[in-house]
């Protein structure tokens, strides 16, 4: 990734010079700037130049236009001017109901909409608000968004680094930079140049704006201020992001494309038909074209559609999955790609030491958290240590306990924690896992850590006994130890074995810290770096890692059975991803691909790598953004996981964004259109599962709906060409598309998911949501219910009965159709009268429901006079019961029938390969 523009000589924004790889001194000179600081008028030029160290702001869409863009849809279209025509004949009862209609369907998409515009106020809300800085040679504290490129800022312990700087002095210096590299442990600053290119988590000479200082001081010189930040970046490429509209969304649109265009053409076609050739009245005709658009606008649908997935919300806030934006929901179970960030995702965020390498054995250290439990087994014979007589491993634990500046607690939630750095927490919990304890010690003096010569020296009185400990890098104790203990005694140094050791643990992903100790005298000068550099004896090394969740290890066996394949994208060094993906089941341990080589790219190249390596290291979040994109563009539904800023982007890109709820940023949440409230990776399996089952019953429910108003369009048609009784008012037709239609279908999405929900391979995006099968199964149920009714309406007209006597019983009957096709729409194969029929109660609440509602229209005498309804004789209840009956069963044949002839298809697990 490009580092950030800054000034030249002239101070202006231009092509960036790469900061890390120049001098202290020539970054001074290149910005014009010194020690002592800027002058006065020097800082108020440049910013007037430059403008303030914030980040701009979007202006925000009002509500009442938000509101509004909510009609805009086909759909609603019709529905308006339906209303309109309604309106201006007079019919004002009608006209009220349809424009109700249409209101109610706008505001529940307009209390749905998500704020995407928070995640970067989330952002901005990472910059510091002030800052120390010298001015004119003195040091005072100023607003961060004051900052200029050439400040001189000093930050201590805690600090939250205001701007981008390049470093100029640094003591003991570590920073935190898990938001934008990921990586659980802290980075150690120099003021070194870097003459190579590098990624953002190696320009150790750097430090980044939203980054926190966990120990040491620094000085540095402000290299990039507001958007131009690497902090600033993020938030243009989250502005950049465009969130796609989910497969379901975009196939709705399709849908009501159709269906506009349908409808058109069938009014077109039928007043021309009926006007020039029928002579039917204009009046009566207009009537009967509105009939016949209300009829096939399925204006229950995006209620329904919320309604289900609402519910699928519900269900999974209960298992720890908090869904922002309801069609998330039902892309679930399209994805076919999950990209995971690697620390605190997929790992623990807590370093863990696995092994412990001596001269004469080496030892296997179970547990995976700060928990001080588990056991330290000898590799090759499964024996557990015993520190009485394995006196190696005693000296090398007891090394590591008292060189060592970090507290284990038990904390009031019952939770393990580490007060200090990481690596020295692990061995600290090492030691505590052994049962180490020093009754009688007391510390004479101490070396702190530092990163310049990567050890920490102590000088312990233990039992009597003075002793010196040495803790650091493996590379630097080698240089200092002349001996090595043994179970036989002190003998030389041989670095060639602990060289070839380390490279056996390092391929398994593992990181090292060594141990070395002497002994002392009690009137021994004060402990310093001369010291330690004869009679040095080496103890061991230890290796350790951020071990794998193991929830995640099951839940990507999941999802693979499921048909998605999981992607490691993070910023940590590729043996240690590729060790840790092995164990996880990512990859095979042997392939991997870096930020690096996908810098120099182009498209084509990155698609394809995107397809082939399942490993991304050291990737930045520009990286991860072009990842997502890529594939996107080769077809893919990609679900994105991540905690850090640095995950924003991309999680935003992502057709699936999912946030860790615990260790995840403000700004990745608010990015994110799934939070996991336990940071817990099994979570998105049940998830999708859910998802799938969301989409199953999406479906049903489509498919329950649609025929039933392909039923009462073709009534209509019918009707016009045949001259007939109009067998349905509009507002009638409105009562079953929002009343009925809606109550039913309240049965379906309560639906339990199908038993191989998650053998199934993930649902091809660009399939539509009807199908063959689906367009068959509407035509077919459409015209049967048409058919039925348009024969009892042949039989009722001759005997002399009322055109309100004529339109009740017809309506009755198609609402009795709704009810027994409902029970058809349970289960798209195999009959669907058994057993889980009785287990969805909802089925019989909505059937109640639907009793009392017709009841209602039926004997309520200002319900009659509002729809046009009469009472009607229980014969007739009896009759409609019957042609439902029948309707029943005849769709259950046609279902039996068709699963005779419909070859089955192969579980997820036989596909998986075939489209990786």
């Amino acid at each position: 990734m490009a580092m950030t523009p800054t000034p030249p000589s002239d101070t202006s924004v231009n092509q960036p010079p790469a900061w890390y790889q120049r001098s202290a001194d020539e970054v001074l000179a290149q910005l014009h700037s010194r020690e002592t600081g800027l002058t006065a008028e020097e800082a108020y030029d440049r910013l007037a130049r430059h403008g303030r160290n914030t980040l701009p702001t979007t202006p925000r869409k009002p509500a009442w236009l938000r509101f509004l863009l909510h009609f805009n849809d086909v759909l609603i279209y019709i529905l308006l001017a339906a209303a309109v025509v309604t309106g201006v004949m007079g019919h004002w009862v009608d006209t009220t109901v349809i424009l109700a209609v249409a209101v109610i369907n706008a505001l529940i998409g307009y209390l749905q909409e998500s704020s995407a515009e928070r995640s970067l106020q989330g952002i901005r809300l990472m910059l510091s608000s002030r800052a120390r800085v010298m001015r004119e040679g003195l040091s005072q504290a100023i607003d961060a968004d004051e900052l200029v490129p050439g400040d001189i800022v000093q930050l201590r312990p805690g600090d939250k680094v205001p701007a981008d700087l390049r470093l100029i002095a640094a003591h003991n210096l570590r920073i935190d930079e898990a938001i934008l590299t990921g990586e659980s442990v802290a980075a150690e600053k120099r003021c070194a140049p870097i003459p190579r290119e590098t990624g953002i988590g190696d320009r150790t000479n750097m430090l980044f704006s939203g980054t926190l200082v966990s120990a040491g001081s620094a000085t540095g010189v402000v290299v990039a201020t507001g958007q131009a930040t690497e902090l600033g970046h993020i938030s243009q490429m989250m502005g950049e992001a465009k969130a796609r509209r989910t497969p379901l969304l975009q196939q709705m649109d399709r849908l009501g494309n159709s269906i506009l265009g349908l409808i058109l053409l069938m009014m077109a076609f039928l007043f021309l038909f009926a006007f020039i050739l029928r002579d039917m009245p204009l009046g009566e005709l207009l009537l009967a074209l509105i009939g016949l658009a209300v009829a096939a606008v399925p204006e229950g649908l995006p209620a329904i559609i919320s309604i289900i997935l609402s519910l699928g919300v519900q269900a999974m806030a209960r298992n720890h999955a908090i869904i922002r934006k309801l069609p998330t929901v039902e892309t679930l179970g399209a994805m076919t790609v999950v990209c995971s960030d690697k620390t605190g995702t997929l790992t623990r965020n807590e370093m863990t030491v696995n092994a412990v390498i001596l001269a004469d054995s080496q030892w296997r250290v179970s547990g995976d958290s700060y928990a001080p439990q588990g056991e330290i087994v000898h590799e090759v014979c499964g024996r557990p240590a015993d520190l009485q007589h394995d006196a190696v491993l005693s000296a090398f634990l007891s090394a590591v306990d008292l060189c060592n500046e970090s507290q284990l607690a038990l904390d009031q939630a019952g939770h393990w924690t580490i007060t200090g750095g990481p690596t020295e927490g692990a061995l600290k919990v090492l030691a505590a896992k052994a049962g180490v304890a020093h009754t009688t010690t007391r510390l004479v003096d101490k070396i702190p850590f530092d990163s310049a010569y990567k050890y920490m020296a102590t000088h312990y009185q233990l039992a009597g006994e003075d002793r010196i400990f040495l803790t650091g890098a493996p590379d630097v104790l080698f240089s200092l130890c002349e001996y090595q203990l043994t179970e036989a005694g002190v003998v030389p140094f041989e670095r060639g074995f602990w060289e070839q050791e380390m490279a056996r643990y390092a391929r398994q992903g593992l990181r090292m810290l060594a141990a070395a100790s002497k002994p002392a005298t009690p009137d021994a000068a004060p402990l310093d770096h001369a010291a330690l550099h004869q009679g040095m004896i080496f103890l061991g090394i230890a290796g350790m890692m951020d071990p794998p969740r193991p929830e995640a290890i099951e839940a990507i066996a999941t999802c693979r059975q499921a048909g998605i394949r999981v992607k490691m994208i993070t910023g940590d060094h590729p043996d240690t991803a590729m060790a840790i993906g092995a164990m996880l089941g990512i990859g095979d341990g042997s392939a991997a691909i870096t930020g690096a080589e996908l810098e120099h790219m182009g498209d084509d190249a990155l698609a394809g790598a995107a397809q082939q390596y399942d490993i991304f290291a050291r990737t930045s979040p520009a990286h991860k953004l072009r990842l997502v994109r890529a594939l996107q563009q080769c077809g893919e539904v990609v679900g994105m996981t991540g905690d850090g800023v640095n995950d924003a982007p991309a999680l935003k890109q992502a057709d699936v964004g999912i946030a860790m709820g615990i260790k995840g940023t403000e700004v990745t949440q608010e990015a994110a259109d799934m939070v996991l409230t336990d940071d817990n990776f099994a979570t998105l399996a049940r998830a999708v599962e859910s998802g799938r089952r969301v989409y199953d019953n999406l479906r049903k429910t489509i498919l329950f709906i649609l025929p039933t108003n392909l039923a009462q369009g073709l009534l209509i048609v019918i009707a016009i060409l045949a001259g007939a009784l109009i067998p349905l008012t509009p507002i009638q037709i409105l009562w079953m598309n929002m009343a009925t239609s809606v109550t039913l279908a309240f049965g379906l999405a309560f639906e339990p998911a199908e038993r191989d929900v998650m053998q199934r391979r993930p649902r091809d995006p660009r399939r539509h949501v009807i199908d063959l099968h689906g367009i068959w199964r509407i035509g077919f149920v459409g015209a049967l219910i048409a058919c039925s009714a348009f024969l009892l309406e042949a039989w009722l007209q001759p005997r002399g009965y009322t055109p309100e006597f004529i339109r009740t019983v017809l309506l009755q009957m198609l609402v009795t159709a709704q009810w027994a096709y409902m029970f058809n729409c349970r289960t798209l194969q195999g009959f669907a009268l058994n057993r889980g029929m009785f287990a969805n109660r909802a089925l019989w609440v909505v059937s109640g429901i639907l009793l009392v509602l017709q009841l209602a229209i039926l004997y309520l005498p200002f319900m009659n006079t509002l729809f046009g309804t009469v009472p009607l004789p229980l014969t007739y209840w009896g009759m409609t019961l019957l042609a439902g009956a029948g309707i029943f069963l005849v769709v259950e044949l046609e279902k039996w029938l068709l699963e005779r002839i419909k070859k089955p298809v192969p579980p997820a697990a036989d596909l998986t390969s075939d489209r990786s």
